[in-house]
């Protein structure tokens, strides 16, 4: 078991969100669904009350823990992409399974949890500093889902 886990509250869809990652990123797997042992306050013996899962290596907990708490952009999943192809597979599972597109290569996905959907040559451009990070960061302002060739163009100035 991981010293540390992120704990993510769900209504009452915990299992389906983190089958759904597990399904989307690699290094990802669902390995624990944990039931009530009896009935209690908003619930049933047998409702899943939490889901042990992983997505891209980071070890979750999925709580479901009733409409009380509803996500936000505080916290984001930022997953790395590599190509176009990536960055496209991911944006469009996310938001083509119920998401939205937001601003920047942000986007949420159907249970309100927000990714940043990355590609590396903006990481890259960014870190670089200078002429070029600006360039390539006034690129992205003007985009949703991050268009790398834009990117590309936009760091070659």
């Amino acid at each position: 078991m991981a010293k540390n886990t992120i704990c993510l509250w769900f209504d009452n869809d915990a299992e389906a969100a983190a089958r759904f990652y597990a399904e989307t990123f690699p290094d990802s797997a669902v390995s624990g669904v944990h039931r009530a042992p009896s009935d209690y306050p908003g619930g049933k013996k047998g409702d899943v009350l939490t889901v042990d899962f992983t997505v891209a290596g980071i070890p979750c907990l999925g709580l479901n823990g009733g409409p009380v708490f509803k996500h936000n952009e505080a916290f984001s999943f930022q997953i790395s992409t590599e190509d176009q192809a990536e960055t496209d597979r991911y944006w469009n599972a996310i938001v083509g399974h119920g998401g939205r597109e937001s601003e920047c290569g942000w986007c949420k996905d159907k249970w309100g949890i927000s990714w940043q959907i990355t590609p590396r040559v903006l990481t890259e451009a960014l870190a670089k500093g200078g002429a070029e990070a600006k360039r390539a960061f006034e690129a992205m302002m003007d985009m949703k889902k991050i268009d790398v060739a834009a990117i590309e163009e936009a760091r070659r100035g």
